[in-house]
């Protein structure tokens, strides 16, 4: 491990007023290594993916702070707040979210456009990942016509287009089957073994088993921050089909 590169002081977010009020994240104080891999398990409305939301500046905290390295995400202006997003952070949704109407590559190449990179070099990397994520030959396949599996491999290889710094995922197996499952865990194993900095929410136990860290959460609020032992880790191959829960 080296250095911080994610750090959040008493971050809290709330929703509705009054009576109503309901502290979604009260109170986390976070700080992860770049390098890191972290799991964040804990029941359905324990305040996770809200976390991981405030964390990757797709929305504000109602107090505390944020810093990816030295930038101070919570205070940074919209403008410059979605430049942020699109080259130094990577986001994996369970529900993939990618654009209907484009192709799997042209849906990869897209956060490099974005950034200014030449079409034929955002198309040839774009191309490159598609290799990475075994799937070359589904590269002018519109989503519609990808199993759920192979959509999120296309979103995991345009979360990592531009190179980011951090990568945050949110149940990035959760709506997928065993199969399917398994491909993408073996994506992310790669990213972890490749050195890259991971903050996962997730439900499998898998994913949970190869992080550095597991977090749990608690109506918003951190129950437990473990550091994982090298020899208390396991590889997705001494894991996949050992039957945990997802």
């Amino acid at each position: 491990m080296s250095h911080s590169l994610l750090s959040a002081q008493n971050l809290t977010k709330e929703h509705g007023h009054g009576g109503g009020l309901v502290h979604a994240v009260n109170g986390v104080d976070l700080d992860v290594c770049a390098g890191e891999s972290v799991a964040i398990v804990g029941p359905s409305g324990c305040g996770k993916s809200s976390l991981l939301y405030l964390l990757g500046g797709l929305d504000r905290p109602t107090t505390g702070t944020v810093h990816l390295g030295a930038k101070r995400v919570d205070r940074l202006s919209e403008t410059r707040l979605a430049r942020l997003r699109r080259n130094e952070i990577g986001f994996v949704f369970q529900t993939f979210e990618l654009i209907e109407e484009l192709t799997a590559v042209e849906n990869i190449e897209m956060p490099a456009l974005l950034a200014r990179v030449s079409p034929r070099a955002a198309r040839s990397r774009a191309h490159e990942l598609l290799e990475e994520v075994g799937l070359t030959d589904r590269a002018g396949h519109l989503p519609s016509e990808l199993s759920g599996g192979q959509r999120q491999r296309v979103a995991i290889a345009r979360a990592i287009i531009n190179e980011p710094k951090l990568i945050l995922a949110d149940e990035p197996t959760g709506s997928l089957d065993s199969a399917a499952k398994t491909e993408v865990l073996r994506l992310f194993e790669s990213l972890r073994l490749a050195g890259l900095t991971l903050v996962i929410v997730t439900h499998d136990s898998r994913i949970a088993a190869t992080a550095d860290r597991l977090i749990s959460m608690r109506d918003g609020r951190f129950a437990d921050d473990t550091s994982l032992p090298n020899q208390a880790k396991r590889t997705l191959g001494e894991i996949t089909g050992l039957g945990f829960d997802s």
